[in-house]
């Protein structure tokens, strides 16, 4: 039997690791003759990534599969210039690392022809400039995608925009106009694309990676064929490489790596007090690892959870103070920030926490609704365990994925689509209490067809990845397109 080994090499930031960590495991998993190597790169986006490195490296993987950490690259830390030139400088100074990782594959099988033979890497859609280091081992190499299906839609649609038609694609940002794109039924209006294309160093990374795209071999994306279905079947235009949907990956109920796994009172706390609440009564908060709020906002968004009268489940995260690169920390008192006597009058019906364990959470009969930055990574979960969203995006693709759930998918509903706090200067939009009471309002109520159309979701989300599912099915033509290049 010939056996085959993929090396797997995320973005170092912890959504997109535990992504490929679950895409290694499924590969070993499905077929025994596959071999999979995770390579991590150092130094990581944020630190919650090197505390789950620590829990995978605590916690028994599958047999035939690894996890490595890279070594560092020295001449990069978070004050490099640039968040986009940061990521360029680290893939470059890791080639080697992973040259060298990979002669080793090569060495060991052609010593001993029973150990796995180098079948190909899969690449995050922001580490294909690796693209080299295939190349040079004559191997093929597959790109996988974070985000969904749509995401990569307007990828391929905005650069085409900007090589084929000269549009300058920075002007999007203040635009009133709506653009039609090839990936989505409904028009989107322009300023809610992803903002990586309004500055023009990000727009260059952005650009460079979209064009990367269509030289991969096939492009996995972490979503499913049910939930979209309309983007899935726009790529396949006969330009796009072949997409394999083989998500969703959901973080493991008590799979660890949290940043605060470790504070297991906090952790119980919670949980204890979710277990009090009647099922489908809490409004969750949660704006993912980098989202936090000024004062005058946290004050409209109490103001409008009081006024609500629905119990409620809070993660109020500190904004960093003068670097534009750390992520939120806790607050020691929420006192400080909240408006004068809000704790004591909700003391009965809402928590306010720090950090949050969200799939925990979310998977709890307690939580009927969520209010979320919309992230790729908590979309998915939110459509797992069928809990409806209220999308209030922060930065990144989440406006863009936000009007995809609630305009194109109707699986939420809106707090403001086009919010931006996006690293670059302070946002000045306030979104208003009345604002922020309507969508818990609408987001809450009992048997609202977004309820019922998420509850769906959930159900078909469950049967994808197991035998006869779409997504099942999807990673079993990966690996006989994988074992096929080696005969």
């Amino acid at each position: 039997m010939k056996k085959a080994e993929v090396v797997l090499i995320p973005l170092p930031a912890m959504g997109h690791i535990v992504a490929v960590v679950e895409i290694a495991k499924l590969l070993v998993q499905r077929d025994d003759r596959l071999y999979t190597t995770v390579l991590v790169m150092h130094p990581t986006v944020d630190p919650s990534t090197i505390k789950y490195m620590e829990s995978l490296a605590a916690s028994t993987l599958p047999d035939r599969m690894r996890v490595i950490n890279l070594p560092s690259v020295e001449s990069i830390t978070s004050a490099t210039k640039g968040r986009h030139s940061w990521l360029r400088s680290l893939v470059e100074g890791q080639k080697p690392h992973v040259k060298e990782y990979v002669s080793k594959i090569r060495t060991q099988f052609e010593m001993n022809p029973n150990s796995p033979r180098l079948a190909g890497f899969i690449f995050d859609t922001f580490a294909s400039r690796m693209k080299d280091v295939p190349h040079e081992f004559g191997v093929p190499w597959y790109v996988f995608s974070a985000s969904g299906a749509a995401f990569i839609g307007s990828m391929l649609h905005l650069t085409a925009l900007h090589d084929e038609q000269g549009v300058d694609l920075t002007e999007l940002k203040n635009s009133e106009d709506e653009l039609e794109m090839p990936c989505l039924a409904n028009p989107i209006p322009a300023k809610l694309v992803p903002s990586m294309v309004f500055e023009k160093d990000s727009l260059t990374t952005f650009l460079e990676h979209a064009r990367i795209l269509i030289e991969a071999r096939g492009i996995l994306i972490n979503t499913f064929l049910e939930f979209e279905s309309y983007a899935i079947n726009s790529l396949s235009d006969g330009k796009t490489p072949p997409v394999y949907p083989v998500g969703p990956f959901v973080k493991r109920i008590g799979g660890g790596g949290d940043p605060r796994s470790d504070d297991s009172n906090n952790y119980r706390d919670i949980m204890e007090w979710l277990d009090d609440q009647p099922p489908l009564s809490v409004m969750f908060l949660c704006f993912g690892s980098w989202g936090s709020f000024e004062e005058k906002q946290v004050k409209e968004i109490a103001i409008a959870l009081e006024h609500s009268g629905h119990r409620f489940l809070w993660s109020l995260r500190k904004p960093s103070q003068n670097d534009e690169m750390q992520s939120p920390s806790d607050y020691e008192d929420f006192q400080s920030i909240l408006p004068q006597g809000f704790l004591d009058r909700t003391a009965k019906i809402g928590k306010v926490i720090g950090w949050a364990p969200q799939v925990e959470i979310l998977s709890h009969s307690a939580v009927g609704g969520f209010a979320s930055h919309c992230g790729w990574n908590s979309i998915l979960e939110s459509l797992r365990f069928g809990v409806p969203l209220a999308t209030w995006p922060l930065y990144a693709e989440q406006q863009f994925n936000a009007c995809q759930m609630v305009i194109e998918l109707g699986l939420a509903v809106e707090i403001k689509m086009d919010y931006r706090n996006d690293f670059y200067g302070d946002n000045e939009i306030i979104v208003s209490s009345d604002d922020v009471l309507k969508a818990i309002k609408s987001v809450m109520e009992e048997n609202s067809e977004v309820r019922k159309k998420v509850k769906e979701m959930s159900r078909v989300s469950e049967k994808t990845l197991v035998d006869g599912g779409s997504s099942f099915s999807s990673l079993c033509r990966l690996i006989e397109d994988m074992m096929g290049n080696m005969s």
